[in-house]
């Protein structure tokens, strides 16, 4: 799977522009706040329906327009199809294939898949736990497009659970009562999403886990394969050791909220869900297991980074498709041996878009097409 070309209308700082792409390795070279980033931001926005660097669509319409289009072509097995998501600001995104509309924007997603490595990943070591909330998700919806609908279905029943928590726990008398009644529709609601979304990443993690520890023995310096570890940590604990069915995780939420009930209308917040998991990270050292936050060096926390991302590109191509790697200013970031490794790892996927701000921040392994980008400008260069 690759992109061919690549079209842009009103999309961050550019009015218009066509680039014309190819198989095999390709970089954007220039300085910061040239426009390079947007190019294959644009790429990725097309994988998930969000930015790998911001959090709203607003940002991605060019200052004054109303709306963006970002339009690629996308070839698989031989076979070309014609991308397009157009960004509204402040109303429905569009989307379609083959300039034939989509009856939901969501089903865009998956069509093409993107691994992205910025140097926001430090975030996935040392951030909240929704950035590794978020990686899984995002991780979960390429593998299983569908779970983008289940993720929307839960994100809108928790924002109005807490809306309903907010004037339950205000209420009193018969009022508080019928609050109370209107709860426990919604806490079925809950429960019935986050069980299939908790199922989707415990299986997930599991997948996940040999290919970190793996990817982490090839970018640390002298490290084994059981030297890094992931696991799932839920607010909720199901009672079976194995894998628990949607069923039992259906019940195991319903009986925690019960639990927590009185904690949450003092809050007016949801209290338990999959969206207070965190997917914990741990290291070696020595017969220690340690926590990768607050313990790994700068060092460390990068490879178990870079660890994660391998992953997910391993995990995704053992899937039959190899997605587009895209490598956003990261070789500044990372030590000469680090950047040499890495670029060995990814110069043999079918697709690699680099982008740097001086051609020597680009590995030899990865030569290829060049672009260099200023003011907006792309040109094919040596």
């Amino acid at each position: 799977m690759y992109v061919s070309h690549l079209s842009l209308h009103d999309f961050r700082s550019y009015p218009t522009i066509e680039v014309p792409l190819e198989a095999g390795v390709t970089a954007f070279v220039g300085r910061n706040g040239q426009g390079k980033t947007n190019l294959v931001e644009a790429i990725d926005y097309l994988s998930r329906l969000q930015s790998h660097r911001v959090a709203t669509d607003a940002p991605l319409v060019r200052a004054g327009a109303d709306q963006a289009v970002v339009r690629a072509a996308v070839v698989r097995d031989g076979r070309t199809a014609t991308l397009e998501i157009e960004i509204n600001a402040g109303r429905a995104n569009k989307a379609r294939i083959n300039r034939s509309p989509l009856p939901r924007t969501r089903d865009l997603v998956g069509l093409v898949r993107t691994v992205v490595f910025s140097p926001e990943d430090l975030t996935l070591v040392k951030g909240d736990p929704s950035d590794r909330r978020r990686f899984l998700d995002d991780l979960m919806i390429l593998r299983s497009p569908r779970l983008a609908g289940v993720r929307s279905d839960y994100d809108r029943i928790l924002k109005q659970r807490n809306s309903l928590l907010k004037t339950a726990g205000l209420a009193r008398g018969s009022a508080r009562e019928g609050a109370l009644a209107t709860l426990a529709v919604w806490d079925d609601h809950l429960a019935r999403t986050g069980a299939e979304i908790l199922a989707q990443r415990l299986a997930l993690v599991d997948a996940l886990k040999p290919y970190v520890g793996k990817a982490y023995e090839t970018v640390a310096r002298g490290a084994s394969r059981d030297d890094a570890d992931i696991t799932y940590k839920p607010v909720v604990e199901p009672v079976e050791t194995t894998t628990p069915s949607v069923g039992t995780l259906r019940q195991a939420i319903l009986e925690e909220l019960a639990r927590r009930q009185k904690d949450e209308l003092d809050r007016g917040i949801s209290l338990v869900g999959p969206h207070r998991d965190d997917l914990l990270l741990h290291i070696s050292a020595g017969t220690e297991r340690l926590p990768v936050k607050g313990y790994a060096s700068h060092g460390e926390s990068w490879s178990f980074a870079l660890a994660l991302r391998l992953a997910a590109y391993d995990l995704l191509r053992a899937d039959g498709d190899d997605p587009i790697l895209i490598l956003d200013d990261v070789f500044a970031e990372l030590d000469s041996q680090r950047r040499v490794q890495l670029a060995e790892l990814v110069a043999g996927a079918e697709q690699v878009l680099v982008t740097a701000a001086v051609p020597e921040d680009v590995p030899e392994a990865l030569a290829g097409a060049r672009y260099h980008v200023k003011a907006g400008e792309v040109t094919r260069g040596e």
